[in-house]
């Protein structure tokens, strides 16, 4: 029980670096790994801590459109504009779920480290950084007009995701962006786009290491994905109001920022 109470502190910082994460264009499993490298965290299973508590944040997306998600629920037999997006989630599902099967065992081996995570996140911040100084024309302006090319291109840019520090909500984010979606449009189907690809890549890793969970870690998992369901509930509502006014320059800056910084610590502490 001891040891338990000393991680508990822990999980709840993890918990909420997740929730805040999650959803901005920052990478959240990037800052799970290093937040975890700086706490000194034992808990992470080879990075299964880090990807399991990001079912909170697909609760909270499901939450907070749970009216929207019941009301297609009920039209989609009939209504051919729900049954589009869902194919186009479907479509922008595919390319993600299919390299990260194929590469899984890979990726937590060799990418879930502070140099890789630094670097991605120095790369994603110029890109968004460059879009957003870029003047480009939108065709949709609601998660209802996007088409299945889009939807197949915004799929294609969250491939980068599968790179920890690259930032799932960031590459389809930016994917969108660049396949037309305005900024409200693009964080939205980020964010319904999330419930099948984190909710599947969860539970795929949960089940692939079941055979390692002791009670300790079934206990880190529960609090870290309760304190971020909390707190990604709060961020999502924020970030849709932040972007209706204002654009993702301060994100890039804010990623190139850290990037070097951890790049810097990382060299320094060798």
């Amino acid at each position: 029980m001891s040891e338990l109470l000393s991680d508990l502190w822990r999980v709840v910082v993890l918990g909420i670096v997740e929730g805040i994460t999650e959803f901005l264009p920052i990478s959240s499993t990037g800052h799970l790994i290093l937040a975890s490298d700086l706490l000194a965290f034992e808990g992470s299973l080879g990075g299964t801590f880090e990807i399991f508590i990001q079912l909170g944040a697909v609760l909270a997306v499901v939450w907070y459109y749970r009216h929207d998600l019941w009301q297609q629920a009920q039209r989609v037999p009939q209504d051919r504009a729900v049954q589009r997006l869902w194919l186009n989630l479907a479509i922008a599902f595919v390319p993600a779920a299919g390299l990260g099967f194929l590469l899984h065992d890979w990726i937590k081996e060799r990418l879930f480290n502070p140099p890789v995570v630094a670097s991605a996140l120095m790369v994603g911040g110029l890109i968004l950084l460059l879009i957003e100084r870029r003047e480009r024309s939108t065709s949709a302006a609601s998660i209802y007009d996007v088409t299945p090319k889009q939807a197949l291109g915004i799929g294609l840019a969250q491939t980068l995701a599968l790179i920890p520090g690259a930032s799932r909500s960031a590459s389809s984010i930016i994917g969108g962006l660049l396949m037309g979606l305005d900024r409200p449009t693009a964080a939205a189907f980020s964010f319904y786009l999330a419930i099948p690809t984190l909710g599947l890549a969860t539970l795929f890793d949960l089940v692939t290491n079941l055979d390692q969970l002791s009670t300790g870690d079934a206990f880190n998992l529960l609090v870290g994905t309760v304190v971020s369901f909390i707190v990604a509930l709060l961020v999502i509502n924020w970030l849709l109001r932040y972007i209706a006014h204002h654009d993702f320059k301060i994100f890039g800056w804010y990623r190139v920022a850290l990037g070097i910084v951890v790049l810097a610590w990382f060299w320094l502490a060798r």
